[in-house]
């Protein structure tokens, strides 16, 4: 029968996506694995593939729409021999009228439901409904296990898919015997509280403040709401404190001055590597975490993680946006590795094709806006991480040292923390550390 192919959740926080365009087209015979299209979440493009064999009997979701919810009909796919006329009314594209319609009923659905409870509806025939579990979710899984499990007897709701995100597929079916019971889930973790922010009015639409025609409108993409909608939770959430120090920088640059001579030059005369002071700036902090692990954790309504390895985001500015890709297990990579590493997640980002496990997670994040001579700043946390560096110029100041007044390059570090996590004292220490290893690279040695 007619399957629903629906909109793919491409990352755990993602909700919505943009369809960037179909690499099919109705009437196309596809199998598993066939890229079906290209989805631009918040941070990255990504391709789409298909779970199951069939032929594309209905594209409903044309290539370039944005907010396609996670979970929504986007086409419909044929099983063998089934013609376009079999795809369901209801799985064809709703046209404007429809939509229209659609949200007048349940606009009038909600009205009443406040005004006095509904009577129970009657429970439609089992044919018509989607497969569902016993606490109303629905299963999913492929035609082909659907039928196999009619055929031997097999209740769906028992079992647990192993095909991508939690599909039952073919296997699973055979595997199965009828009438067994499902193993009990273990227990998930408390589900994180603030979903929304209670008690908190709306501003103003800006255009209603500004004459029509004054201002240029530029339609938010998805990469921007979604900045938009993480940065206001996490600064309200969030218990925010701030911290800053001074670094100097004078031992680091002659450090760095003497690597980058001492690099290797290939038949082009172009070194292997050029060591920025970021570079320096991502070693010294994951060093840090190492030495300081109640620094390098994340809250949870029920727990704090702490984490065994210093993964450190980089945050990389993009002209759409903004993004933290992930240097793992940092404390083990040297200033080369870190340095290339970098580079390549940037350019990545830069061309929208980093994936969620390359920018998702991770335990502390370094801002750097020192080369566009910013002297100092506060950065707003990224959550699941409980503090983030923001990391200013270098630049020459008089420094007082044994009486005397002398020049120094020194650069101004503000890290902002979440003190649910981590208390000043900790994170007045985990600075102290981090001046060190700056201003004294060797240490970073011992």
């Amino acid at each position: 029968m007619a399957t629903n192919i629906l909109m793919p959740a491409l990352s755990p926080t993602m909700e919505e996506g943009k369809l960037a365009k179909w690499l099919v087209k109705e009437g196309d015979t596809v199998k598993s694995g066939t890229i079906l299209a290209e989805i631009e979440t918040d941070k990255a493009t990504m391709e789409f593939e298909a779970v199951d064999e069939g032929k594309i009997g209905k594209i409903l979701v044309a290539e370039g729409s944005e907010g396609v919810k996670v979970n929504a009909p986007i086409a419909v796919l044929l099983e063998e021999g089934e013609s376009a006329d079999a795809v369901p009314a209801a799985a064809k594209a709703p046209s404007t009228g429809d939509i229209a319609g659609a949200m007048k009923d349940i606009k009038a659905a909600v009205s009443a439901e406040t005004a006095a409870p509904a009577p129970k509806a009657a429970a439609p025939a089992a044919a018509a409904a989607p497969a569902a579990k016993a606490d109303g979710a629905r299963i999913f899984a492929s035609p082909l296990a659907k039928r196999i499990a009619s055929e031997k007897g097999v209740d769906l709701s028992i079992l647990t898919g192993s095909g991508p995100r939690g599909r039952i597929v073919k296997s699973d079916v055979e595997s199965a015997k009828p009438g067994a019971a499902k193993p009990a889930a273990a227990g998930a973790p408390a589900a994180a509280g603030g979903a929304g922010i209670p008690g908190v009015a709306p501003l103003p639409d800006a255009r209603l403040l500004y004459p029509a025609g004054s201002y240029e409108e530029t339609p938010h993409d998805s990469m921007r709401k979604a900045i938009a909608k993480r940065l206001t939770s996490a600064k309200t959430l969030i218990p925010h404190y701030y911290l800053t120090i001074d670094c100097n920088l004078d031992a680091l640059m002659a450090v760095r001055e003497k690597m980058n001579a001492a690099a290797p030059k290939g038949k082009d005369k172009v070194p292997a590597y050029k060591l920025s002071v970021n570079d320096f700036i991502m070693k010294a902090s994951a060093m840090a975490l190492m030495k300081h692990p109640d620094v390098n954790a994340s809250w949870t309504d029920t727990a704090i993680l702490r984490h065994k390895d210093a993964d450190v985001g980089v945050a990389v500015a993009l002209d759409f946006g903004l993004i933290t890709p992930i240097i793992f297990k940092a404390q083990t990579k040297g200033l080369v590795e870190i340095s290339n590493e970098v580079k390549t997640l940037a350019a990545l980002a830069k061309e929208k094709k980093l994936k969620p496990n390359q920018y998702e997670g991770g335990g502390f994040s370094v801002s750097n806006l020192g080369m566009y001579g910013i002297k100092s700043f506060t950065s707003i946390i990224n959550p699941p991480q409980s503090c983030i560096i923001a990391v200013g110029a270098g630049e020459e100041r008089a420094v007082v040292r044994g009486g005397k007044v002398e020049i120094s390059t020194v650069m101004t570090v503000t890290m902002s923390a979440d003190h649910r996590v981590v208390d000043g004292g900790t994170g007045a220490k985990f600075l102290a550390t981090l001046k060190q290893f700056i201003e004294e690279p060797a240490s970073m040695l011992l």
